[in-house]
C-alpha cells in the first residue's frame, strides 16, 4: 500500500515542488512550529532541532533518525510559504512570520 504524500516547496529553489511522506512531514511541522520563537532574534536551525527532538513520535523518527533532514525540509517549505522568516544577518536565525 502506498504511503500518503504531501507536496512541499523549497525557499532556495522557487517553483520546485517535491512530494514527501505526509505523516513524517506533518509530525515534524507540528514539532517545529511548537518550538520556533515568534519574536526576538529567533533561533538557529541547530537550536530548533535540539528543542524539537524530544517531541517527535518515536514510531516515525526512531532515535531521532533522519530528523535533521526532515527539519530542513520543513524549514525550507515554511520559508517558501512565508510562515517563517530568516533574520537579516548571519548566522541563520529563524522565527515565525
Amino acid at each position: 500500500m502506498a504511503k500518503d504524500k504531501i507536496e512541499v516547496e523549497n525557499f532556495t529553489s522557487p517553483g520546485h515542488v517535491q512530494r514527501v511522506d505526509a505523516d513524517k512531514y506533518l509530525a515534524m511541522r507540528a514539532a517545529y512550529l511548537a518550538v520556533l520563537p515568534a519574536d526576538g532574534e529567533g533561533a538557529t536551525p541547530a537550536e530548533i532541532k535540539s528543542a524539537l527532538l524530544p517531541s517527535l513520535p518515536e514510531a516515525l523518527f526512531p532515535g531521532g533518525d533522519t530528523a535533521g533532514w526532515w527539519a530542513k525540509c520543513v524549514q525550507l517549505d515554511l520559508e517558501a510559504k512565508g510562515l517563517i522568516v530568516r533574520g537579516p544577518k548571519p548566522p541563520v536565525r529563524l522565527r515565525k512570520a
